[in-house]
């Protein structure tokens, strides 16, 4: 990882960090509270958003391409603008993206390069939710927060819209592509009933 691509995913981390802890923190306006939001929000942003766009990379280095995250500096500008202007009641997450430098890439290529960001975030969103209900108390709280954000991370990027990993993955493969952004949906707005069918309390 060259300086460049590491000082990109740093800001974009905290960047977006901020963004989450003004919408998850449990008063807006109070500065104490974001700040008690915030370390859950470096945890969640950092396994979501980092983790999300290292297998992204990883993935189309696997296919012999070269890929490398770069930030966008007016999507993470926007993120933080939205949040404050929704009273820290919504999000719009753009931080920016990993480029892959190629050409002609095969459609089955460029579906499992961009399923492998969302693959990643239910992979640790199932994770961190069961460790949070088997940790409990204040483990609890913040695992099971950084899970939901990493759902939502998943969710989000199936949407088949513009740049979005959605549009790709569908292009490839409609059958998966509804299949993982239908488990996405559920984990983001009703993980009661995976939390039901583990014998948990939402």
């Amino acid at each position: 990882m060259n300086a460049t691509e590491r000082n990109d995913l740093l800001l974009s981390w905290i960047t977006l960090s901020i963004a989450f802890a003004l919408v998850i923190s449990d008063n807006f306006l109070s500065l104490m509270s974001i700040a008690d939001a915030l370390p859950t929000a470096l945890i969640a942003v950092g396994t979501g958003f980092v983790f999300h766009e290292m297998a992204h990379r990883n993935v189309a280095r696997k296919f012999g391409f070269h890929a490398e995250f770069r930030a966008w500096t007016g999507g993470l500008i926007f993120a933080v603008l939205i949040a404050v202007i929704s009273g820290g009641r919504f999000i719009f997450a753009a931080p920016g993206a990993t480029y892959i430098f190629a050409q002609n890439i095969s459609r089955e290529k460029n579906g499992k390069i961009s399923i492998a960001g969302p693959i990643t975030n239910l992979v640790i969103g199932f994770v961190l939710l069961i460790a949070a209900v088997a940790l409990g108390g204040f483990f609890s709280t913040v695992l099971g927060s950084a899970a939901l954000i990493n759902f939502y991370f998943a969710f989000f990027n199936l949407l088949p819209f513009g740049p979005l990993d959605g549009t790709k993955v569908m292009a490839w493969n409609s059958g998966i592509w509804g299949a993982t952004i239908g488990i996405a949906a559920i984990m983001s707005f009703a993980p009661g009933i995976f939390l039901a069918l583990i014998g948990a309390t939402a």
